[in-house]
């Protein structure tokens, strides 16, 4: 039996979401670049050019990759049994905890994440790989998991340990 990808996606406004964040990161990044300059008082400024053009070009790719790229990796399906997830964008995991390993289910929303709608479920369980993470969950979805699969876990028979 091969381990397949979860069902279903991560909503399609998380791209939205993850290009703010990156942009934000990126300004911050660009923020500490103006700060060097102007605490710089050397008379050559190439360095600065080069890093500005540098980070303009990085930044640029992240912010237009990275959300795109996230989108089509992340995914989640929750079984009867079960909770499975496959995230990452660079270095990839799929995760499978049973349901009766599942000590809490959290929802999270974070201001950017309220603002496009979405939120983020965290799923611990008892294990040494930490907790699952579904991020850029439509609201409404991600309401809907948390009461599944909190009535999911109370329901099994095993004591998460």
């Amino acid at each position: 039996m091969q381990l397949r990808e979860p069902a279903n996606l991560v909503s399609p406004r998380a791209i939205r979401m993850w290009t703010v964040e990156a942009v934000i990161g990126a300004l911050f990044l660009g923020a500490v670049q103006v700060g060097w300059w102007l605490v710089d008082d050397a008379p050559d400024r190439t360095i600065h050019q080069v890093v500005a053009v540098v980070w303009l070009v990085l930044s640029a790719a992240y912010a237009v990759g990275m959300p795109r790229w996230r989108y089509r990796v992340h995914r989640w399906e929750a079984t009867r049994h079960a909770i499975y997830t496959q995230t990452g964008w660079l270095n990839q995991e799929r995760r499978i905890a049973p349901l009766s390993r599942v000590q809490t289910v959290d929802l999270e929303r974070g201001p950017i994440a309220q603002l496009f709608r979405l939120a983020t479920v965290t799923v611990t369980t008892a294990s040494a790989a930490g907790p699952l993470e579904i991020a850029g969950l439509d609201l409404e979805v991600a309401r809907h998991l948390v009461e599944t699969l909190t009535t999911a876990a109370v329901a099994e028979k095993g004591d998460a340990t």
